[in-house]
Parts: C-alpha cells; structure tokens; sequence
C-alpha cells in the first residue's frame, strides 16, 4: 500500500533526536522564544510582515474570521464567499460566529474558484475566504483587483499551497490574511499547528489577543499602554483584562522547536512535489478518463496531492479499483454543499461534480521511483491519444 504520508515529519529521525534533546534541556515548553522564534522566520519565508503561530490550522481560520469580527471589518449576518470545495473548518467558523457562508463554486480547469464563478454569485459580499486547493490557484490577482474594486475583504486559505507561485507571488501574499496548516501529511509538519500571515499591523494585535483570551499579554508595551488607557484599566488588573472575544488557541514550545527545525527543508520539500507533479501530469495528458487540468499560468506548483475527477460513476468506481493499492480519499473534504453541517441551497455544479467521481492520489516528498513509475502507469489507463470532446469541454 503507498501511503498519502509516510512520516510524521521529512527528515524524521535527525528531527525526533533534535526534539528530544530540546525538550530534554527546555526550561518553559508552554508558549514562548521558539514560538515567536518561528513565527519571524515563517514570516521571512513567506514574505510577510507578520506571522501568528496556533494550534491549529482550523484555529487559524477561526481566529481569523473572529478577529476580523473584532475590528468591525466584517458584522454578524454579513455575507461571506467561500470557496466550496474546501475543508469544514473554513466554512464553520462563519456558522458558528453568525455571518451568512455563500459557497462559490469551482472551475473545472484548475479546480479553484476563478473570477468567472465570483462573478456569478448573486448575494452582495462583504467578504470572500478563498481556498488555493492542492497548490493551485485559479486567476486570483484578478480575483484580487475585484474585490478591491468592489471593496470585498479577500482572505485566503493556503493550508494546501504553501509554496506555489502565481505571477511571482507566494499563494497567500494576495489577500489581507492568510492562513496555514502545519498538520501531519502538509509541506511542514508539527503535528498538529498552524498560521495567519498578514502586512496588516492591526489586524496582527488583533490575532495575538484572540489567540490568548482576549487579553494583552503578548503585545508590545505601546499597544498594551493604549488598551489600558483606553479603558481604564488599573496596573493590578492589567494582566486580567480581557479586551476583545478570544480563546485558547496557543501553541507549546514544541510546536515552535519543530517548526523551525521542518522550516529547513521546506525548499526541497516542495521541489519533490513539483516533481512529482510533473510526472504525474504528464502521465494524465493522454487519458481520456481524466479531466486534464490547465495550470499553465501559474509559475511554481507545490502539490499537496494529485486529484483525478472522471466523467462519470462508472469511470469513478473503475478507478477506485484500479488503485486498490494506494491510499486514497476524496478530494479535500469534498463540495460543503453536501456535507451534513451545512444547510445551503446554492448549486456549485462543478464542485459536487468533483465531490462525486473525484479522489486524489499520493504526493509526498518519500516517494521512491519505483513507487511513482507504479503510479503514473495506472494513471495512465488506456493509451488512446487525447482528443476533444465537446461534452465535455473545460469550464
């Protein structure tokens, strides 16, 4: 069986032995240096002003959207677009903190929603949560343009991109924030973590304060001073002093540590995937079972793993059979429009077209040779030489 993820981490032993002898010596593991250690160079990396490390992916997007909430950028019952294939944590953060969730469907073409699918929504947004699936991105600097134009806030989800490149920009430097997954099977592992980038030095306070209960503590002493006056608030009661809805969302030492340690490699992690991208794309052309993907307008992809949508059931089931051997799952967590959380009557075609006859294969950076020459040949099902039909046409 070729596994989604070999290992908790790339390089896992040299990094299991670096963590122990840290763990061994650490005076504090709750959160601390490390932390902010790995936030600066994440930073650095991404090209961002600022980084706030959680526990979580899913913590990151709910910190996000509350903090957004907590600025008065957005208010309870505002409309918000969300790409609708995504994962749950995306769209349930707008749920549970009262803003109306629009899903916005996908193109076909890249399997991103694109400015034609925004185009089309009807509501009035006041906000759009955009998802860059599996390393790629549709035209999102047009995305960007109109939401400025028509004064949307653009936030992206980049758990899945980290690294990928549209126009010689990093996915998740077109938006006010942004958002990271550091979960097991992702480009940087730490077992469980996650980050929100922004340039945005209000909205930075404003996530260091969600993150730890509302409270200042982690500001620096100028903003702390503002609060403080701002609210009268007396130096004994200063540390107490819960300014704005948050919650306990903080990452350990060990997150920080391990982050620093992946962040090494994360260059040679993600040329693995584009490699191993490239091969399985080249081994697609030719199938006339598989939508062929157009991401040609993109200048680097970092995949996270390879999706194959087909034409029909039939097709979908074959395949499913053909890869017996491989682990395999549905596309992401599939179009939230039918999943059971959500109540929606918005039709995203497209989207619950992948959710029906669409699984992805492994992309990981451990994948041997023998193991990708075994997954481009049933990748490549029949050899007939790829024509167009108009049936079924790219959208």
């Amino acid at each position: 069986m070729i596994k989604l993820m070999k290992d908790t981490f790339y390089k896992e032993k040299e990094t299991k032995e670096a963590l122990c002898e840290f763990i061994t010596n650490a005076n504090i593991l709750s959160l601390n240096e490390k932390c902010k250690e790995f936030e600066e160079e994440f930073s650095k990396y991404q090209g961002r002003k600022y980084s706030v490390l959680f526990n979580s992916g899913s913590s990151a997007n709910l910190s996000l959207i509350q903090s957004l909430l907590n600025l008065k950028l957005i208010s309870k019952g505002d409309n918000v677009g969300f790409t609708a294939l995504t994962w749950a944590t995306n769209v349930m953060p707008l749920v549970q903190l009262g803003l109306n969730p629009i899903p916005i469907d996908v193109s076909l073409e890249n399997l991103n929603t694109n400015l034609k699918q925004l185009q089309d929504v009807s509501e009035e947004l006041k906000c759009l949560f955009i998802t860059n699936i599996l390393g790629f991105c549709g035209d999102l600097d047009k995305i960007k343009e109109y939401c400025d134009k028509n004064n949307i806030i653009l936030i992206e989800d980049n758990c899945e991109s980290l690294g990928s490149k549209l126009n010689g920009k990093k996915l998740g430097n077109f938006s006010l924030g942004s958002t990271f997954s550091f979960f097991v099977g992702h480009h940087l592992s730490t077992i469980e973590g996650g980050m929100v980038c922004t340039d945005n030095l209000e909205l930075y306070n404003m996530l260091l304060m969600v993150r730890s209960h509302g409270w200042d503590r982690n500001l620096d002493k100028e903003t702390q001073l503002v609060l403080k006056n701002k609210h009268n608030v007396e130096d004994f009661y200063r540390a107490y002093t819960f300014y704005y809805p948050g919650y306990n969302l903080r990452p350990t030492e060990i997150t920080g540590f391990i982050g620093l340690e992946q962040l090494k490699y994360l260059e040679e992690v993600n040329q693995k995937r584009n490699n191993n991208f490239s091969k399985y794309m080249e081994a697609t052309k030719d199938n006339l079972d598989i939508l062929l993907l157009k991401l040609n307008h993109m200048d680097f992809i970092s995949n996270f793993a390879y999706p194959m949508v087909f034409k029909d059931k039939e097709t979908f089931e074959k395949y499913k059979s053909r890869f017996s051997d491989v682990e395999i799952r549905p596309i992401i967590g599939g179009s939230m429009t039918k999943q059971p959380f959500l109540s929606s009557n918005h039709s995203c075609p497209n989207a619950e077209q992948i959710h029906k006859f669409g699984f992805y294969i492994p992309n990981n950076p451990y994948l041997t040779e023998e193991e990708i020459n075994f997954l481009t040949n049933l990748i490549k099902g029949r050899p007939e030489p790829r024509v167009i039909i108009k049936n079924w046409e790219l959208l």
